[in-house]
């Protein structure tokens, strides 16, 4: 390392070189030694911060997607949770359209039947909203079921915008599956009569599912008994 320049610094400059020989070379391989070179490093200086080339693309690919859903309202900390989800969806286009062919590397290797690690940062977090909207009642599938189809259809519309012309991208496109995505997993305001007892039901045990962990009167076995007893309930079908 050269005397003078700190740990982070170090490490910031081979994600820095990381990123600009990939994008570069538009999502094909990058070598470890061009990375290095770039950066002005040796090799031993890249395992030391990252364990391997691959470790150091993940940290990059990872860099850029933490982008993704940290809906901050200017002046105001207690943003409601579907709003935030909103932000973050705009958040996650914006960023892709910003970066296609960064945006490309969250998605390019997938492997049948691979989860996905450098994006689970961003289930994660709308998996945290959405069960946040479930404790109010506000859900009509479960959470983590929730996170995966509004994750999915996010990532459709931003691939789908990515290859519009820049010069006539239709934001609109991406405003109408976004809401289309959330009354799908929404409990709509209408009047109860148009609520069906499964769907109701449903609603219910996912609220009570979503805040078993505030139930200090029962024991962890009977938590875990009643989770797994409110969790069948929530099933879309279940009991009609």
């Amino acid at each position: 390392m050269p005397r003078g320049v700190t740990a982070g610094e170090t490490r910031d400059r081979l994600l820095l070189a990381a990123a600009q020989l990939m994008d570069e070379a538009g999502g094909t391989s990058v070598s470890t030694r061009a990375i290095c070179q770039r950066a002005g490093v040796e090799a031993p200086t890249l395992y030391h911060h990252f364990g391997s080339k691959q470790g150091l693309v993940d940290a990059v690919i990872q860099h850029g997607f933490n982008q993704y859903l940290q809906p901050q309202a200017e002046g105001d900390a207690s943003l409601d949770a579907i709003e935030a989800i909103r932000l973050g969806w705009d958040r996650h286009v914006r960023f892709g359209l910003d970066n296609p062919r960064f945006y490309a590397l969250l998605y390019g290797n997938v492997e049948r039947g691979k989860p996905c690690a450098i994006t689970s940062p961003a289930l994660a977090q709308l998996t945290r909203l959405l069960s946040a909207a479930a404790s109010v009642g506000r859900l009509r599938v479960a959470p983590a079921d929730a996170a995966a189809q509004l994750l999915a259809a996010n990532i459709g519309v931003t691939l789908s915008l990515i290859a519009q012309p820049e010069e006539s991208t239709d934001l609109t496109l991406s405003d109408r599956v976004r809401e289309a995505a959330l009354a799908g997993v929404l409990v709509q305001n209408e009047a109860t009569n148009n609520v069906s007892p499964s769907e109701a039901r449903a609603s219910a045990a996912l609220v009570l599912a979503t805040t078993l962990n505030e139930a200090a009167v029962l024991s962890p076995g009977e938590r875990a008994l009643l989770s797994e007893l409110l969790n069948r309930l929530a099933e879309p079908g279940q009991g009609s």
